[in-house]
């Protein structure tokens, strides 16, 4: 018999088998589709609105000390009644009770620095629900409102109790309880009443800078120091809170229209250093024109948006029939963001211009 020759591996031969080798594949990397933004800062909203706050407690605590115990008692009373507010709103609504992040605490406390040191305790808590329930919960909560809550907050109180809202106490240096306080007029008020009544505007000329910086004169917490209210604002924009663009279009258009106004007649308009230091106009140019849900997204409108409050409010001071117009600009320019976004949204990336 003749053997069969051994097929020894690797050699070819018809009765060989070729196993076919399965081709190698190469799995693609894996992403992550997700909506913008692609990057994050590291901020929350908590974090946010608890850096805003801090920010705003030197002018507070100014307040405090000019004001005595009143104050505080205004101040705490304006926090913690906005946070009640929204936890028991949030409880109605079966919602995530979100009091921590301190959107509640922050608008409480603008509240409090928008209303006079003296007022009674009830009707700062009116104020708490308006701006809690009435400008915010009711358009979604938070991010949904399209007016700031304070400052709505502070025209319906103005309108309902003007008698309360206008009973200014004269500031002391020491804590006090506030039976002997004087009751006085702001330096804005005063020159209101002097060109209602004489036509002119000298008051301001005895106006003092240098109280105005420091606190010394009458007014709500808000209002008063000045110096204060600027080194929170310029915190805020290092750390990149908000950004110059607002308070830089706010406060140049009130130098500007009042610079020339006051060139042409001093003796009815005031300057532009009285109108900076008096009033509510570093509070609302820093700390409240800057909110993000209601205030424009792209840099030219946010100037546009500044400089639109900028003129309304120097407009109601001149020439309109309140001695204050920070609160009325705002929330006039707050009816305007979505106008103003319409038009000065950047262009998307790849969109072509239609020629119609």
């Amino acid at each position: 018999m003749e053997e069969k020759p051994k097929q020894t591996p690797g050699s070819e031969g018809p009765s060989a088998e070729v196993k076919p080798t399965k081709p190698s594949i190469i799995k693609p990397p894996e992403y992550e589709v997700a909506s913008s933004p692609h990057q994050h800062s590291g901020d929350s909203v908590s974090s946010i609105m608890w850096t805003v706050f801090a920010a705003l407690l030197p002018a507070a605590a100014v307040g405090v000390f000019y004001f005595g115990i009143p104050c505080l008692i205004v101040l705490a009373v304006s926090v913690l009644g906005c946070m009640a507010v929204e936890a028991v709103c949030q409880k109605i609504m079966k919602q995530e009770v979100t009091v921590a992040d301190g959107s509640a605490a922050l608008t409480g406390l603008l509240v409090g620095m928008n209303v006079p040191p003296s007022s009674p305790p009830w009707m700062v808590l009116v104020g708490c629900f308006v701006a809690v329930y009435i400008a915010k919960q009711v358009f979604g909560g938070l991010g949904y409102n399209p007016f700031n809550p304070a400052l709505v907050a502070r025209v319906f109180l103005l309108i309902s109790f003007p008698v309360q809202m206008t009973a200014w106490t004269d500031p002391a240096p020491f804590f006090h309880l506030g039976a002997d306080a004087v009751s006085q007029a702001t330096p804005l008020g005063a020159v209101k009443m002097e060109l209602m009544t004489k036509g002119t505007a000298l008051a301001a000329e005895s106006f003092n800078a240098f109280d105005a910086l420091i606190g010394g004169i009458p007014g709500s917490a808000g209002e008063t120091s000045a110096l204060m209210l600027l080194l929170g604002g310029i915190f805020l924009m290092m750390r990149r809170i908000i950004t110059w663009h607002i308070p830089a279009a706010f406060v140049g258009t009130v130098v500007l229209i009042s610079g020339l106004c006051h060139s042409i007649d001093p003796t009815v308009y005031p300057g532009p250093t009285f109108q900076l230091l008096t009033g509510g106009l570093i509070i609302g140019a820093f700390f409240m024109a800057t909110d993000y849900v209601t205030s424009p997204v792209s840099p030219r409108g946010m100037l546009i948006f500044g400089a639109g409050c900028g003129f309304l409010t120097i407009a109601i001071r001149y020439w309109g029939g309140y001695p204050e117009g920070v609160s009325f600009a705002i929330l006039l320019m707050n009816m305007c963001v979505p106008l103003i976004d319409t038009y000065t949204q950047p262009r998307v990336f790849g969109e072509v211009k239609s020629r119609a």
